[in-house]
């Protein structure tokens, strides 16, 4: 796998990254990056450490299979810089279209996932109706609100991360339910270095924690974690259904009110409630955009995604 195969996997996982519901981790699931990926990442330890301290760099670098690494970042690093500002513009003008986009995204790579699970039997079932339950209730509960200052900054990126190596959770997902996803993109729109280093921090801590323990789950239950994980996407979708009705607003950091507790509604629920243009015939050509864009990614890649993680 060339150089510029590995950037243009990053690419695909930082926009999908940036999108609340869609998966990184699923992105590198089905480009045939996902053991790699997290080879990678658990060769952060102690051997690692002590390359490092010993000045041992070419070593240190080969260790954690560093040039592959490198070239992913660079791909996700490119995605959320330019995509950010982009995508926080449409949230803010455009939201009804977008949120279908994502829904199609979603919608397809559940589909994905669902492949990889090769023989369904009843307590393959019970994880996978189990994901899909505790991610439904998660994304109809109220927000949490973790505005709390550097702390939480650093609490949702430990979260986040975590879902983001996940194929089926998203860690922009995680970061909406916390109530920090829109500080996040205003932070990289802004360049906020303190924000960003304590996010990043955090993130580096979940990633060498969740690991650990997501390896050893692929390990000794792997079928039944891709169960589970595809739950939580599908269950996931209920966060990105374009038409929601707001049960609860809360007062925002900046003075204005926000949505802290929201229900999917049909279209025409939708119009009465906000009396804003469901946007039907729109909202359907985008969710078969995104459906299709998740598609072509599959059959792109999906032969080499075949190996299991």
């Amino acid at each position: 796998m060339t150089s510029l195969g590995i950037y243009l996997r990053g690419v695909l996982m930082g926009a999908a990254d940036i999108v609340p519901g869609v998966s990184g981790g699923t992105m590198a699931f089905i480009t045939g990056i996902y053991d790699r990926l997290l080879g990678s990442i658990r060769s952060v330890d102690i051997a690692f450490v002590r390359k490092v301290l010993a000045l041992d760099i070419r070593g240190a670098w080969e260790h954690v299979n560093g040039g592959f690494l490198l070239a992913l970042l660079l791909g996700i690093a490119t995605s959320i810089v330019t995509l950010s500002r982009v995508i926080s513009w449409v949230l803010e003008h455009h939201p009804v279209p977008l949120w279908a986009f994502f829904f199609g995204l979603i919608l397809a790579s559940s589909l994905v996932l669902v492949r990889h699970v090769p023989a369904w039997n009843v307590a393959r079932l019970v994880c996978l109706f189990t994901g899909i339950a505790v991610a439904a209730t998660i994304a109809l509960a109220p927000m949490i609100n973790l505005d709390i200052g550097l702390p939480g900054v650093f609490f949702a990126g430990f979260l986040a991360i975590c879902a983001m190596i996940l194929p089926g959770i998203s860690g922009s997902f995680i970061l909406v339910l916390l109530g920090m996803y829109g500080p996040t993109l205003l932070a990289v729109k802004e360049f906020d270095v303190s924000y960003l280093l304590v996010l990043i921090a955090g993130a580096v801590c979940g990633l060498l924690v969740f690991s650990r323990l997501l390896h050893w789950l692929l390990q000794r239950f792997h079928d039944g974690t891709m169960a589970l994980l595809t739950g939580f996407l599908f269950g996931s979708l209920l966060v990105v259904w374009p038409w929601k009705r707001v049960l609860l607003w809360v007062d925002s950091s900046s003075g204005s009110l926000k949505p802290a507790q929201q229900a999917p509604v049909l279209p025409d629920a939708f119009l009465v409630h906000t009396g804003t243009e469901p946007q039907v015939g729109l909202c359907i050509a985008m969710m078969v955009v995104g459906f299709t864009l998740v598609w072509f990614v599959e059959r792109r890649w999906g032969q080499e995604a075949g190996a299991s993680p």
